[in-house]
């Protein structure tokens, strides 16, 4: 049977909107939402912003939920804000007092939201997603799991006692007995990795041949603001035809190679003597005439002549400092030695991983570093955020230097590492010692899963592997928030993991309690009302 239906399209109007239908409570984003430490982020957010003066602010919760929307669904800034204006959950969720057909805000606020959002501003994020995991600052009531408690009635054995709320016994445990020094807990690993930013793949041909065009438009732009009769040769034609003659051909020689980083560098060469001559009649003090994009770019080729002139002189393949990319010159090159990708090119974060699934980026460099170096310091900020060292550190063999070694030792913090030195001689009277000690370093150097787990969920997940901001800051805060929306959906699976928990423990013991008949009529309606009232 063949069923055909009208090709015609309805109107809006005329399609059908279950507007008048209550929205789902167990929503997705609802859900994370009500784990969500709202007030403690606007902190953050508004420490260091005017009070007094400007332009007033979009309220806090509206620019930190479109965030957290956007890297959590990996949107560009214009589809993150289409989304929020097309979606009622997201619209509660970023804290709208109903739904609206218009848009929040424009897209471009985005950029400078990210410009605000310093490292102050993530470190106060992070510890407010510790309160709220610990339980310091509970953002939902508790659920009541004992049965006495929904009831609303007291045992038979008398009044039941009050139990001290998570602050108090969070207090207690950090000073310890009789104000001693707080006990080693947890377990803090450690590890670094290279986020790539979004750049074209360099190589010294193509970055001098976009070093040519931009000179070539400083020459075009000064010559208009100048009002030059006649403009400088600079045979753009014949440069662009000798880089692509080398460009298409699949695998060029070296010495063609050679042969075409030398042509553009004599082509840029020129073109930058041109660019002085231009500008020399210009009195000092007095601003360039060209818009502030293109005077950086003039800047950076600059830079980028002068190195690839070294490099060409040298018949060398590195310098210090190296530039790879024109519109993003702080970017550098990182030699990682990987098999299908030696050389990445972005940030290098310093990463450390609590045993709750908590991740907080310590340092972010863009140039390499050792963070072996880091150890120390990693360790301090662990005590500083949780109030006492970690019982244990785990981490790559990098990080077992005789300083980092010593110093976990001074503060009784166990190293899961090799121990340096020459391997002990077995004998019959060690050998299961020493075979105990060896599966014991293999299990602890298995416990370094989840932090590359924690790289392999930015990366693949909330695209850590593809920063997409174009200036240094605003890449902070793009990979930070990355960090933040992964620890956001732990502390959204520790809190109704443990509301399921609880309801059905109190479901079980309701469930026992009613087949022994104990109930009256009006316990049991009590009961029913108590049970609607928390969980719905």
């Amino acid at each position: 049977m063949i069923r055909t239906t009208s090709a015609k399209q309805l109107t809006i109007a005329e399609f059908d909107w279950p507007f008048e239908t209550a929205l789902d409570k167990n929503n997705r984003w609802v859900k994370l939402s009500d784990c969500i430490p709202w007030d403690e982020l606007a902190e953050s957010y508004y420490q260091g912003l005017p009070t007094d003066r400007g332009r007033p602010l979009k309220d806090a919760r509206l620019v930190i939920g479109a965030v957290i929307i956007k890297h959590k669904l990996c949107l560009s800034d214009v589809e993150t804000v289409l989304q929020i204006q097309e979606n009622p959950y997201l619209q509660y969720f970023v804290g709208l007092p109903g739904y609206q057909a218009t848009a929040p805000f424009a897209p471009s606020l985005l950029v400078e939201i990210r410009k605000r959002m310093g490292e102050a501003v993530f470190e106060g994020f992070h510890r407010a997603i510790i309160e709220a995991h610990e339980g310091k600052k509970p953002v939902k009531p508790e659920p009541q799991a004992p049965l006495d408690a929904a009831l609303g009635s007291k045992s038979d054995t008398g009044p039941t006692e009050e139990k001290p709320s998570a602050s108090v016994d969070a207090a207690s445990e950090q000073t310890g007995p009789e104000g001693m020094a707080p006990a080693h807990r947890g377990q803090l690993i450690l590890d670094a990795t290279v986020v790539e930013q979004a750049i074209r793949f360099p190589t010294d041909l193509s970055l001098l041949n976009e070093a040519r065009e931009f000179s070539e438009q400083i020459i075009d732009t000064l010559c208009v603001h100048l009002k030059v009769g006649t403009k400088p040769r600079t045979y753009r034609r014949k440069a662009r035809a000798a880089y692509l003659a080398i460009a298409k051909q699949k695998r060029p020689g070296r010495k063609t190679l050679r042969r075409g980083i030398k042509q553009q560098l004599q082509y840029l060469r020129r073109n930058l003597g041109h660019i002085e001559q231009l500008l020399a009649p210009i009195p000092e003090g007095q601003p360039l005439p060209l818009p502030g994009w293109l005077l950086h770019r003039y800047w950076v080729i600059q830079h980028v002549y002068q190195q690839q002139w070294e490099m060409y002189q040298t018949q060398t393949r590195r310098c210090d400092h190296r530039i790879v990319s024109i519109s993003q010159p702080y970017v550098r090159p990182m030699v990682r030695g990987k098999q299908d990708q030696p050389v990445e090119f972005g940030a290098k974060l310093s990463v450390s991983l609590t045993g709750e699934g908590l991740a907080h980026v310590d340092r972010l460099r863009w140039d390499a570093f050792h963070e072996g170096l880091d150890l120390a310091a990693q360790v301090e900020a662990y005590r500083e955020r949780f109030g006492h060292y970690p019982e244990r550190v785990i981490a790559d063999p990098i990080y077992g230097t005789r300083a980092n070694r010593d110093y976990l030792k001074q503060r009784s913090i166990h190293f899961a590492g090799k121990p340096l030195g020459r391997p002990k001689q077995v004998t019959d009277a060690n050998r299961e010692q020493l075979k105990q000690a060896k599966a014991q370093r293999r299990q602890d150097y298995l416990q370094r899963i989840p932090i590359e787990g924690k790289f392999g969920q930015g990366k693949n997940g909330y695209r850590l592997n593809y920063i997409r901001a174009k200036r240094a800051n605003t890449s902070f805060a793009w990979i930070n928030t990355i960090f933040l929306v992964m620890n956001l959906l732990i502390l959204e699976r520790i809190f109704f993991g443990l509301s399921q928990c609880g309801l059905a423990s109190l479901m079980r013991a309701v469930a026992q309690v009613w087949e022994q008949r104990v109930l009256t009529q009006r316990a049991q309606l009590h009961l029913a009302v108590r049970l609607v009232h928390n969980y719905g």
